[in-house]
């Protein structure tokens, strides 16, 4: 029994490394979102982190400020998706055949 727990701790602290791994190689990824036809672009980290914004100055119209602030934040909300299914999607890939299916990872 104690060589079989030894062998569950190394694959354990395996599996913890390749994770770490993965959560750095996220801070480095990018993704982009768009909204009103490409007026609003976000781009994000992996790690849901806003990078940069950029509107189009076509879509600033001072009567119609609210118009602005929705594509905003819908451009928003879909780059910080984009960036936790890329991270879910990596962390699968980094524990495929380790974890059993079904099986979530709290905190990634």
């Amino acid at each position: 029994m104690a060589k079989g727990m030894g062998a569950m701790m190394k694959q354990a602290q395996k599996l913890q490394a390749k994770l770490a791994r993965v959560q750095e190689e996220l801070g480095a990824k990018e993704v982009e979102a768009t909204s009103g036809g490409g007026m609003v672009t976000v781009r994000a980290s992996g790690h849901q982190d806003i990078l940069s914004i950029k509107i189009d100055p076509e879509v600033v119209d001072p009567e119609d400020v609210e118009m602005l602030e929705d594509l905003v934040l819908a451009a928003v909300q879909q780059a910080r998706q984009k960036a936790a299914d890329m991270a879910e999607a990596e962390m699968q890939k980094a524990t495929a055949g380790l974890i059993p299916p079904g099986m979530s990872m709290p905190g990634f």
